[in-house]
This record gives structure tokens, sequence and C-alpha cells, in this order.
């Protein structure tokens, strides 16, 4: 091979394998990565979401006597906003507490549906998806009443919940499920 045709080659694979890298570098930045590993619930919660007063509600580890049990957090990336999520099954008299619990200390519900319905409505306020479902569905069924502990607007005038936060639980007592949520945009 002569040089020149050696020099081509070399120009076209660090062309290639710049453009291999710069691709990989943009599309794993342009989606935030959602982490859904259990074993690194205590992580999430003690370390990695940065407000504690926003999941206080979260249980400190996950309880023994859990089962199905499903996460999913998304830290905040670029201009977006993040999530962090806990569904959890109980028993049912742990639930009916909890239940109990959180209803007297929201400060605002809902039966069903996700952050946009909830904020369509009379002095709504945004909420959630349903990022721990079993299925793709992003809607909480009507099996799911939504407690929301606390809801902060941090947009400012005319672009209302342009950015905030709003924490909370949803729980279904049919299926002895509660799902611990916050939301930060």
């Amino acid at each position: 091979m002569k040089r020149s045709q050696f020099l081509l080659v070399l120009a076209s694979l660090g062309s290639f394998g710049g453009s291999f890298f710069l691709k990989t570098t943009f599309s794993n930045t342009s989606k935030p990565k959602i982490i859904t590993d259990t074993s690194r619930y205590k992580e999430i919660r003690n370390h990695l979401w940065s407000n504690n007063d926003q999941i206080k509600h979260f249980p400190n580890e996950i309880p023994t006597d859990a089962k199905g049990v499903r996460i999913a957090y998304s830290p905040e990336f670029s201009q977006g906003g993040s999530f962090f999520q806990i569904k959890l099954k109980q028993p049912p008299k742990k639930i009916e507490k909890l239940l109990s619990q959180y209803r007297n200390s929201a400060k605002h519900k809902y039966i069903g549906g996700d952050t946009n319905n909830h904020i369509n409505q009379p002095n709504g306020v945004p909420t959630t998806f349903f990022y721990t479902s079993d299925s793709p569905a992003e809607s909480f069924p009507a099996t799911y009443e939504i407690l929301v502990l606390n809801a902060e607007d941090k947009g400012r005038s005319g672009f209302k919940w342009n950015h905030g936060d709003s924490y909370g639980v949803a729980i279904n007592s049919s299926t002895s499920e509660i799902i611990y949520w916050v939301e930060k945009w």
C-alpha cells in the first residue's frame, strides 16, 4: 500500500470514528436515561435527589414485606426536569393506614389520570405520569387515588407552572399498591 493510500484510509477511519463518537455522545445526551434498578433505591433517595424535603415521605429503604417493587428515576437533564417514583405492593392493612394518613395531609386529590389531566382541572396542579406502570400506559387507572402533598409553582408571570415541583403518593387500595412520587421541571 502506498503512503498516500495509507493516509487516505487512516483519514477515512478517523473521520468515521470521530463521527461515530460524536453521534454516540450526542445521542446519549439528547434523552435522559431512566434508572429502574431497585438495588439503587437507597443511593437515589439518599444521595442523588437534591431536595430531601420533597422525598421525606418516601420510605428510607424498601420495606422487607414489599412485593412487586419498581422504581423509575430520571436525573435532571439540561433544561428538562427530573422525576423519581417507587411502586410497592404492601399488606392491605398497611395500605389503608397510609391512605388515611396521606388523605389527611394532601393539598390536592385526584382519581386516576396524569399530570396533564390534573393541571387542566379547576385549581389543578401538575402531578406525575405512571412511570412505574407494568404496562406502557402513562396514566393512572381510575383505581388510583393521587394525593398531592405539595406543589410549588416556580414559573414567572404569564408562564404559570413553567418551572416547579410537586410530590405525593398514588394509592390503589384494590391491589394494595402505593406509589411514592416526586417531579421537578
